[in-house]
């Protein structure tokens, strides 16, 4: 061999080690840069991901957990509220009228006196003054609680307040179409009507 041709091979040689020394060199740069082995790495990941939807999964749970318990509560008391209303609406119906009763039991004791007098009274105009007493008490209590009695006697006839008993040829023409007589009085409570005025209407 001469030596123009160990100095070929030589060289040859020598591009070759170079070449395997870049190569290792750019794959442990890949490593280093993160371009190798992943597997490591994958299951870290892998298991923060876990971690993170095992706590927001424990989040909701506790979440729905509070809304539930809130629901039952309200539940509760709106239930409560509902029993409470009703045995209040109960008492009320059961004592409505008490305050009414009440102001019209010393009318009665007018009454009982009255009658006592009628035994031993040989005054009739005092009799008379008595009982006119009573009756004037009495309205006064039921306008207090809002009740008038209905004018009706020479008024336009009005099926919102009268009822017609019967019709009668009217003594003037001005009372045509008009109330002239009332068989029984009519009452309002607070403007409405709870009893109709009973009258006779000219025609």
């Amino acid at each position: 061999m001469t030596n123009h041709e160990t100095e070929n091979r030589e060289e040859l040689n020598d591009k070759e080690t170079t070449a395997e020394n870049e190569v290792n060199v750019d794959a442990k740069g890949d490593e280093k840069a993160g371009n190798g082995p992943v597997a490591e790495n994958d299951s870290t990941t892998a298991d923060e991901e876990a971690q993170t939807q095992a706590s927001i999964e424990g989040k909701l749970k506790a979440e729905i957990a509070e809304l539930n318990d809130k629901y039952l509560r309200l539940y509760s008391e709106f239930d409560n509220m509902k029993r409470r209303n009703a045995k209040e609406r109960i008492e009320l119906m059961d004592t409505a009228g008490k305050d009414i009763l009440l102001s019209f039991i010393p009318v009665v004791d007018d009454f009982e006196r009255a009658q006592k007098a009628f035994e031993n009274s040989t005054d009739i105009e005092a009799v008379k003054e008595g009982v006119t007493l009573i009756h004037t008490k009495f309205l006064n209590i039921l306008s207090q609680k809002g009740v008038k009695a209905i004018e009706s006697k020479g008024q336009p006839f009005d099926v919102d307040y009268h009822e017609a008993i019967t019709k009668i040829p009217a003594p003037t023409d001005d009372l045509k179409g008009k109330v002239v007589d009332e068989v029984e009085k009519g009452y309002t409570l607070k403007d409405k009507v709870i009893r109709f005025a009973k009258v006779v209407i000219g025609e």
